[in-house]
């Protein structure tokens, strides 16, 4: 039986309405004459009393902490388990996040390169954008107080707005990045490449297929894939070792002439005693010819290719320097002026004054100079002429500054430029970069070379001499020389010096050499 006891007034006059009160339920006498009042509201204990700011600066501390903490702002409100459920979902997240990206740079890099996965990761952050925004409006409108001055609102408004900026901002510009990613990496790399040089049994667990050396050869080309005419001015072949980054580069000119193929490929069989095609023009015969000639005159020898010119350039160089060249990377020459610009501009050492323009054969003067001095800085024009600039000089001295470009970029490509510069980057990229490393492997590629930013660097130049000439090379003496280079023959106790070239030459200096990175002339 309940113990509470109904108060009925005794002094209602007769024919009064009952009921003053603005509710419906019974003043009730508890037990040791307390007054209550009944009904379901007041049954509801088990909820806790919703709490709101007192004052404007608690309702704007709270309101940030909201947005700082999700989830924090719905517990100091009174709600508890939707509170709960927000932070442990942010804060998972969170842990999520930090154990998966802080396994290393492998685990970062295998998600960057699928393109899915990113593109996934977009996606969520906009959904988690419009959550988050959900959460701090709402936060907002349970803390701040039922009565308040108009002008409280509107700071308090101002406030949920600059939060939702400042945090929207940075989650737009990583889903702008991830996005821009995915699409570069499409355009780039590809899971099914079709090529006729790729190395055998190469497998993302074995991504070197058992060898301790990679080789990549970097092209320059006046064009890019599919442009009638296009030559490979730049061929310099970069052999790395896999373990500890140390990179040998060997220049070759883009006049030599009877490139050499395997043996045991179509075009040895096609040209015995070295490239050359008979049609009168020697500039056909070069080397650097033979990307836009060999699919012309013999389509499809090598097999099934996206790049035809490209394999049959691996070859030649395979051929001629007598080590295996397992990927190719092309660059077109014109837009190596836009990568140079994302990079925000290179910093070089010129020695001698380098011509803008110009055509010696043709008697075309130059219509203009890059000026000799120590660390200029040079924007993409420039560095694309400091590049390829021929007036006035050869072709040894043109791959020297070539290689001195090359060093350049490793050098400008530093974390904190490839941050900001990201998008610019990624969209020069995307457009003048090709080649036939395969998608799996994209990741490990990008951790060697960052190994190889920090290892040495040494770079064998085949120049004219009594031992090299590109008109007839020796090719025993080159591959003699290759060999060397890479793997350099012990010296036996007590046995003299022997000097197999010339004393190394930084041409990338300015006057003074460094250890940085040498040049090994092979001509003498």
């Amino acid at each position: 039986m309940s113990n509470e006891v109904l108060e009925v007034p005794s002094d209602r006059p007769a024919g009064a309405r009952r009921a003053e009160r603005s509710s419906r339920f019974p003043v009730r006498l508890r037990r040791g004459g307390r007054r209550g009042r009944g009904g379901a509201r007041a049954r509801r204990t088990d909820r806790p009393t919703a709490r709101r700011a007192h004052n404007l600066a608690s309702t704007l501390g709270l309101t940030t902490l909201g947005a700082v903490v999700p989830g924090s702002g719905y517990l100091v409100a009174g709600r508890r388990v939707l509170g709960s459920v927000v932070l442990l979902g942010w804060l998972g997240t969170i842990a999520g996040l930090l154990w998966y990206f802080g396994r290393g740079t492998d685990a970062a890099l295998d998600f960057v390169f699928n393109p899915t996965a990113v593109r996934v990761a977009a996606a969520a952050l906009a959904l988690a954008l419009l959550v988050w925004a959900f959460v701090v409006i709402t936060s907002h409108r349970l803390l701040r107080p039922r009565e308040r001055p108009r002008s409280h609102t509107v700071v308090g408004n101002v406030l949920v707005a600059t939060l939702l900026v400042a945090g929207a901002a940075p989650v737009a510009r990583a889903a702008q990045y991830a996005m821009a990613t995915a699409s570069g990496v499409d355009k780039v790399f590809h899971n099914n490449v079709k090529s006729a040089t790729a190395p055998q049994g190469v497998t993302e667990e074995d991504p070197w297929a058992g060898q301790d050396r990679v080789n990549i050869l970097l092209l320059g080309g006046d064009g890019g894939v599919g442009r009638t005419g296009v030559r490979t001015d730049s061929v310099i072949l970069a052999s790395i070792d896999t373990r500890t980054g140390k990179t040998v580069m060997f220049s070759l000119p883009r006049n030599m002439m009877y490139a050499q193929f395997p043996e045991g490929s179509p075009l040895h069989d096609l040209y015995p005693d070295g490239y050359q095609t008979g049609q009168g023009d020697p500039g056909f015969d070069m080397l650097n010819a033979i990307y836009s000639q060999v699919p012309v005159l013999h389509p499809g020898v090598l097999g099934e290719s996206d790049n035809e010119g490209a394999d049959a350039v691996k070859q030649a160089v395979e051929g001629s320097l007598g080590i295996p060249v397992d990927y190719y990377l092309l660059v077109n020459l014109k837009g190596f002026q836009t990568v140079v610009d994302a990079l925000g501009g290179i910093t070089v050492n010129i020695n001698e004054k380098v011509a803008i323009n110009g055509d010696t054969s043709a008697g075309i003067p130059p219509t203009g100079y890059l000026e000799p001095g120590p660390d200029q800085h040079l924007d993409g024009f420039k560095a694309l002429w400091f590049a390829r600039g021929r007036y006035g000089s050869d072709d040894y001295q043109r791959m020297d500054r070539q290689r001195c470009a090359i060093n350049a970029i490793i050098e400008a490509a530093d974390p904190a430029t490839l941050l900001t510069r990201y998008l610019d980057i990624v969209k020069a990229g995307k457009e003048i970069v090709y080649t036939d490393i395969p998608r799996k492997i994209a990741p490990d590629f990008v951790s060697l070379l960052l190994r190889v930013k920090e290892g040495k660097i040494r770079s064998v130049v085949f120049k004219t001499s009594d031992k090299f000439s590109s008109a007839d090379p020796d090719y025993d003496y080159v591959r003699e020389t290759v060999a060397n280079a890479i793997d350099p023959p012990r010296r036996k106790p007590g046995a003299p010096k022997v000097r197999r070239a010339e004393d190394p030459v930084d041409v990338c200096a300015y006057n003074p050499t460094s250890d940085a990175g040498t040049t090994v002339a092979a001509s003498e």
